[in-house]
C-alpha cells in the first residue's frame, strides 16, 4: 500500500467514526446529546473535505 492509500483510508475511517458518533448522539433525548450531534456532524464534514483533498492530491501526484 502506498502512503496516500493509508492516509486516505484513515480519513475515510475518521469520517465514518464521526458519522456514527453523530448519529448515536442525535439518538439521545437530552440537550447535551443534540449539541454533541452537531459537533460530530461538523467534524464529519471536515473529515470528508480532508479525504476529498487527499484523493485529489494523490490523483494529481500519480498522473
Amino acid at each position: 500500500m502506498s502512503f496516500f492509500t493509508v492516509v486516505v483510508l484513515a480519513a475515510v475511517l475518521a469520517t465514518v467514526v464521526a458519522l456514527v458518533s453523530g448519529i448515536s448522539s442525535m439518538a439521545t433525548d437530552h440537550e447535551i446529546g443534540h449539541r454533541d450531534s452537531a459537533h460530530w456532524m461538523l467534524r464529519r464534514v471536515e473529515f470528508q473535505a480532508v479525504a476529498f483533498l487527499l484523493v485529489l492530491l494523490a490523483i494529481y501526484l500519480t498522473s
